[in-house]
């Protein structure tokens, strides 16, 4: 779990200073040179839906952790439009509240807590 916190770390400091980078060298507009890319059916536009289809599963997949509740549905619209620059800082939150465990970091609480243990995986014979 350590290493995949300094991981994180990395994350969250490179994307936080290349955005930061990009964006004042070339503006905050970054959707229609997204979509731009798309529409022209080239490589850095397959490489954009590629990355697309990873953000709403991203956002899909923290919707889903927190229930789809309300908040749940925010941060899953969050992760979609933030990226990395959401996911990262949040897996580390979730990993120190989840002491480490991937089970419940990957589940939440509540589902971890319904898998059965692992030397308990069902009936003898």
């Amino acid at each position: 779990m350590g290493a995949f916190r300094i991981l994180l770390t990395v994350f969250i400091a490179g994307i936080l200073c290349i955005t930061s980078v990009v964006g004042f060298n070339h503006g905050w507009n970054l959707l229609p040179i997204f979509f731009g890319d798309m529409v022209s059916l080239t490589w850095p536009g397959q490489f954009n839906f590629d990355f697309m289809c990873f953000l709403l599963l991203s956002g899909l997949w923290l919707s889903w952790r927190h229930h789809f509740s309300p908040g749940g549905l925010a941060l899953g619209l969050l992760g979609v439009f933030g990226g990395i620059m959401v996911l990262a800082p949040y897996l580390l939150l979730a990993s120190y509240k989840a002491n480490g465990d991937v089970k419940v970091l990957l589940l939440g609480k509540i589902r971890a807590n319904l898998l059965p243990s692992p030397g308990n995986c069902g009936p003898e014979p």
